[in-house]
């Protein structure tokens, strides 16, 4: 009846993805148009690794969730002061690491230099991989939501990207 538009996956590893776009394209079916991937600038590797090459390549729509690494992204934790609450919990077993916090702190750099907020940095980033299509936010407060819309009006450019990019780079060597 028209009532569906689009179909779309989350979580799906390459393989499988592929799998599924063959046989839609086999059998004349419809095929997926999104993924939902857990991707953003401190978890890269799980979506660059081979996602990444497939949905470009086949025009699969990327709308990843936890694009602020579950609020790690923002700026509200530091090193010396982390708050107690399941979602700091949450966030310390995956991102209170080296690199997270190498990657943190190059967030809070470009954010200071295109005065914005780190949030809007992390969602900038994701905005300017060619494959990303939107992120999936979310807000607790009306200060959040301006944070993450901020991204409308800022334009990364090619050195902040590069400052990005190393911070947060996952291939080893």
């Amino acid at each position: 009846q028209g009532k569906v538009r689009y179909i779309g996956a989350s979580n799906y590893p390459a393989w499988r993805l592929m799998e599924a776009l063959w046989s839609a394209e086999g059998h004349g079916t419809a095929r997926y148009d999104t993924l939902q991937p857990h991707y953003n600038i401190v978890s890269r590797d799980e979506f660059e690794r081979e996602l990444n090459e497939v949905c470009e390549k086949y025009g699969v729509g990327v709308i990843p969730y936890s694009p602020l690494a579950g609020g790690f992204l923002t700026g509200k934790y530091d090193r010396d002061k982390i708050p107690e609450s399941a979602r700091a919990e949450g966030a310390k077993k995956k991102y209170f690491n080296e690199k997270g916090w190498r990657v943190l702190d190059a967030v809070r750099e470009v954010a200071e230099e295109a005065n914005t907020a780190p949030a809007a940095v992390a969602l900038g980033w994701l905005l300017s991989q060619p494959v990303i299509t939107s992120p999936i936010i979310g807000a607790n407060s009306v200060e959040q939501l301006k944070d993450s819309l901020a991204t409308v009006t800022l334009s990364l450019n090619e050195e902040q990207i590069e400052k990005l990019n190393g911070a947060s780079e996952w291939r080893e060597g």
